[in-house]
């Protein structure tokens, strides 16, 4: 990561306008959003979404010939290409052609993709802006920070400044002042305007129509004042037939904004007539740039689902904190990271990419059902193999795959932390290892690690027999959640058993792009997890479940280790979530809790992997309610920790940004007890209430379910 683009990542988190705007939107939106959906069956209108986008994207060349034709007769002009520079050209052509001098736009990323205003202003055109927030950002000299809201980062004050630059006025930052100034300024440029620029957010082959939606009516002025009306239209916006626009204008207001109807909506099939009875020039230019590429790419296709509703950007933890100066490019947020890495260069996204936490809140949310974080691990991987991996992370990953030096080196380290131990803490680190420990405090490793303490616990003799994965947290820094785990299987009457050749899952490899490594974690572990004829795998860390229920099997398979695949399915089908089957072994009248003592209040914080991955959320609640416990849901409980793995380490101020939100709300519930089903998220919540000197006690689920057994 450059420099520049740390400090980018340090301004911006230092800006307090920018976080607080971006905080208040992310807040009052999942609510809004939620309302907004309300009586309509989200997933079945996002499974109709894709289908259709993923016709398109699978037949764009039958479907940009058959809109072309369409539209050339209903009269419009239609010009393809797959170079920026023609589109530019053909911009300035016609401008040239008409003799025209001034140009109003309405919002298009695709004229920012190709940084058409630019060009057009050194050519001596006048270009203006007319979407409310473009215009101040134009006036700003910035770009957009946001795809649907590009003036989110900046105040009614900053934008009282511009106004006042503009019309030479000093101007209050009463906002129905300034929204009568810039309808003021913009109506004269709309009405002497000789060319009207748009997007479109729709381009339907069967008809040749575009669909144009706004808030403001822009779109619909600059498309019909101006003599001629020039649509620069990315070929992704193409669907196959008319029908195909209700799922997509169901969907894109309640994403974008949480409003159950865009204000405007305007469907252009051929030119209009001017006021003098002669047709406008309607001018189309679908523009490639890579797309087609993208579309033939098997993995990156999906990406071509996205209706631009940014939801990802108002849902994702890191895009609140920094902003899309600094996620993105052009295109900002996750998807922006995608679609960077194609429209202009892998290697343009590689700072952005790091940004992605993986919590995979933007999957869940996205109505065009793209994996978003599956694609940017793609992107890590592509960019792995394309420059390498860093000494840096080849050193470390020669060390994670060595099992015996890597276990060797834990047990020498559990001796050389001594000096900076106090209380099962690690609260200050020397030097440059100090930032580790500047806003939580690091777990001491075990004196003795699970696989150690394991051979020492007491077990029943069993036919049934689950094998328990620790991961490293538990093998190596809190053995009491496996013994808890221990504990809880054996009272359901299963045979508790450690494969001694378990290992790294390998998620902080994968997530790193370096599959490789990831590769041969998952060859280890399949090879000691199936050693033994179990019936399940268990467990306690949402993260290592999921590589053991699909990473490994998606990473063996994007290598070509064709070979160890059915090994690979068959650990999948073992492997189980803790909580999960322990949910099955209540249910079953297998374990039940001591009755009769006092509840104790807690409030419970969803793993990002367990909720969004996994769809387990319901299940530990269920049972620690019947453990006796009360349990005050947090705000926002199901947002990420700031954890995210090796993320802590790689930005440390990120993470540590967003676990101050998370402390602040547990410190909002009025408890003092925490639950959480990941070792990671209970590293990284305990380590940031010591730091901040919370008196909260913050456990594993299995722990606090262990205290209670019957």
């Amino acid at each position: 990561m450059s420099s520049q683009f740390t400090q980018s990542i340090a301004e911006a988190l230092r800006n307090p306008k920018l976080t607080g705007a971006l905080g208040k939107f992310s807040e009052a939106y999942r609510g809004n959003r939620a309302q907004a959906y309300a009586g309509i069956d989200f997933e079945a209108l996002r499974t109709l979404i894709a289908e259709r986008k993923a016709y398109a994207a699978s037949h764009l060349e039958a479907l940009a010939a058959e809109f072309a034709a369409n539209a050339r007769a209903r009269g419009a002009k239609v010009f393809r290409t797959g170079d920026p520079q023609q589109v530019r050209e053909y911009v300035l052509n016609v401008a040239r052609e008409k003799g025209a001098r001034a140009i109003v736009k309405s919002k298009s990323m695709a004229s920012e993709e190709i940084h058409l205003n630019p060009y057009l202003e050194k050519e001596g055109l006048s270009v203006s802006e007319t979407d409310l927030g473009e215009w101040i950002v134009q006036l700003a000299g910035q770009r957009p920070s946001h795809m649907v809201l590009p003036a989110i980062h900046m105040t009614k004050e900053d934008v009282a400044g511009l106004f006042s630059k503009e019309i030479n006025e000093r101007l209050s930052s009463d906002i129905p002042r300034l929204v009568n100034v810039a309808r003021q300024e913009l109506r004269s440029r709309f009405l002497n305007a000789d060319i009207g620029i748009s997007g479109a957010n729709i381009a339907v082959a069967e008809t040749g129509s575009l669909v144009l939606v706004t808030n403001e009516g822009n779109a619909r002025l600059v498309a019909t004042l101006p003599n001629t009306h020039i649509a620069i239209v990315g070929i992704e916006k193409l669907v196959a037939l008319f029908e195909d626009i209700l799922p997509v204008l169901t969907a894109l207001p309640r994403s974008a904004t949480a409003q159950l109807l865009t204000s405007y909506v305007s469907i252009i099939t051929g030119p209009a007539p001017n006021t003098d009875g002669t047709l406008k020039d309607l001018h189309i230019v679908l523009m490639d740039n890579r797309r087609s590429e993208m579309a033939e790419d098997p993995q990156f296709r999906e990406a071509l689902q996205c209706i631009r509703c940014a939801s990802c950007l108002n849902v994702c933890p890191v895009f609140r904190l920094v902003g899309g100066h600094v996620f993105g490019k052009v295109y900002t947020g996750g998807i922006g990271t995608i679609l960077t890495a194609w429209f202009d260069a892998l290697k343009q996204s590689e700072d952005i990419q790091g940004l992605c936490i993986q919590c995979g809140n933007c999957r869940e949310f996205c109505p065009g059902n793209i994996d978003i974080p599956g694609l940017i691990l793609e992107l890590r991987r592509r960019l792995v193999v394309e420059q390498g991996q860093s000494l840096v992370q080849k050193g470390i990953f020669a060390v994670v795959n060595n099992r015996r030096l890597f276990h060797t080196m834990l047990r020498a380290a559990s001796l050389g932390q001594k000096p900076f131990v106090d209380g099962g803490f690690i609260r200050h680190l020397p030097l440059f290892l100090s930032t580790f420990t500047r806003d939580r405090s690091l777990p001491s490793i075990a004196p003795a690690p699970f696989r150690d303490t394991f051979r020492k616990i007491p077990q029943p003799r069993s036919e049934e027999k689950a094998a328990l994965y620790a991961g490293c947290l538990i093998d190596f820094a809190y053995t009491e959640i496996g013994e808890a785990v221990v504990k809880i299987l054996n009272r359901a009457g299963i045979e508790v058993v450690f494969p001694e050749g378990q290992t790294c899952c390998g998620a902080p490899a994968r997530y790193s792009g370096a599959y490789e490594v990831a590769a041969q974690n998952s060859i280890d572990n399949i090879r000691a997890l199936l050693e033994q004829d179990v019936k399940w795998v268990v467990t306690a860390c949402p993260t290592c479940t999921v590589a053991l229920k699909q990473e490994f099997i998606g990473t063996l398979e994007s290598l070509g280790r064709h070979e160890a695949l059915p090994e690979a399915r068959r650990l999948a089908d073992k492997a189980v979530d803790f909580s999960w089957l322990v949910k099955q072994l209540v249910d079953e009248g297998r374990l039940s809790f001591r009755d009769g003592e006092a509840p104790l209040p807690l409030t419970y914080h969803d793993s990002c992997h367990l909720k969004r991955t996994l769809h387990v959320s319901g299940e530990p609640r269920d049972l620690l309610r019947r453990a006796g416990h009360q349990i005050v849901e947090m705000f926002e409980s199901d947002i990420c920790c700031g954890m995210g793995g090796s993320y802590t380490l790689k930005l440390p101020e990120i993470s540590a940004a967003i676990l101050h939100r998370k402390l602040h709300n547990i410190e909002a519930t009025g408890v003092s007890e925490v639950a959480a089903d990941c070792p990671g998220c209970v590293m990284q919540i305990r380590g940031g209430c010591d730091k901040k000197g919370l008196a909260v006690r913050v456990k594993h689920t299995a722990e606090r379910l262990a205290e209670r057994l019957e």
